[in-house]
């Protein structure tokens, strides 16, 4: 629902950040040439010139969590065609319209061979959004990360029909998943996905992978542009960022993925040959590190 336009935002003449933004990272991944980072909030660098830089602004529009991606005169044309799901590939779907009880984070929809779909984490609720993402699509699981991210899962389950899973770990923040994922094994969960119990952002954080090819990891890891490589939210980190450090040396020689799909921070895609020493060497990073008090605001993007 659009919140009430004030005069001063009434009168723009071109797209803006209103002051509601968090820093998310979400209009950014979007728009890369239209949004930057500035202090404490994304920044438009300037307008869109064609129509390709207008749908990426209205995609980052969509996905805001706090609405803060304004185009002139401040509201959204409800006819403007809705991009979401947005497909990454074949196989994946960026879900969009980010929920603000799930701190903005993004989540995905993985096609399986069998035709079916499952929900990796879940976007913000709403009955229109389901009609839109179960047209021509049978879901089979709505699959959590974390309690970071539990906030619709059920709603979403029941609504699509799916099992909603979430790791024992966090299981307060789910108490009534169908699946309860237990231990530190990792456990094949439907033919050619797998959950991977990683410790360390909560105590039940899971990441979850499916054909060898793509790694849902919630908010244990993700591309970060600022260092262009794989980074871990050490300021950022519920449980213990030890614990993390443990968890990603058991499991990062099983991981073979090419696409790193995170629930924040950025999305990457490189052959599995490259990902693995990478890995490795997030792995010998993240042993170094200490835990530190919580603050959103050291987070590299």
């Amino acid at each position: 629902m659009e919140t009430t336009v004030g005069a001063e935002e009434a009168g723009r003449t071109g797209w803006y950040v209103d002051e509601r933004c968090t820093d998310c990272d979400v209009a950014r991944q979007l728009a890369p040439d239209l949004v930057r980072e500035g202090e404490g909030r994304s920044e438009l660098v300037r307008q869109p010139e064609n129509e390709t830089e207008a749908g990426q602004l209205l995609a980052a529009a969509l996905a805001c969590h706090t609405r803060s991606i304004r185009p002139p005169g401040g509201r959204l044309d409800p006819a403007a065609p809705d991009p979401f799901p947005l497909a990454l590939d074949a196989h994946v779907l960026l879900c969009g319209h980010n929920s603000r009880h799930t701190a903005g984070a993004n989540s995905y929809l993985l096609r399986r061979p069998s035709g079916s779909w499952m929900m990796v984490d879940t976007p913000r609720f709403s009955e229109p959004l389901a009609r839109r993402y179960e047209t021509d699509r049978r879901f089979t699981d709505v699959l959590l990360t974390h309690r970071d991210h539990a906030a619709h899962g059920r709603r979403w389950a029941d609504r699509l029909g799916a099992r909603l899973w979430i790791h024992e770990g966090d299981l307060d923040a789910a108490p009534d998943a169908d699946q309860v994922l237990r231990g530190t094994a990792p456990t094949d969960i439907a033919e050619g996905v797998r959950a991977v119990p990683l410790p360390g952002h909560t105590r039940g954080s899971v990441l979850y992978l499916a054909d060898e090819r793509y790694c849902f990891s919630g908010d244990s890891f993700y591309w970060a542009r600022t260092l262009d490589d794989l980074e871990v939210a050490q300021s950022v980190t519920w449980y213990s960022i030890e614990e993390l450090a443990a968890s990603l040396a058991r499991v990062a020689d099983g991981l073979c993925f090419e696409w790193l799909l995170p629930g924040h921070g950025g999305r990457k895609r490189l052959p599995a040959a490259e990902m693995a020493p990478r890995m490795r060497r997030l792995v010998r990073r993240v042993a170094t590190l200490r835990p530190r008090p919580v603050d959103f605001t050291a987070v590299r993007w």
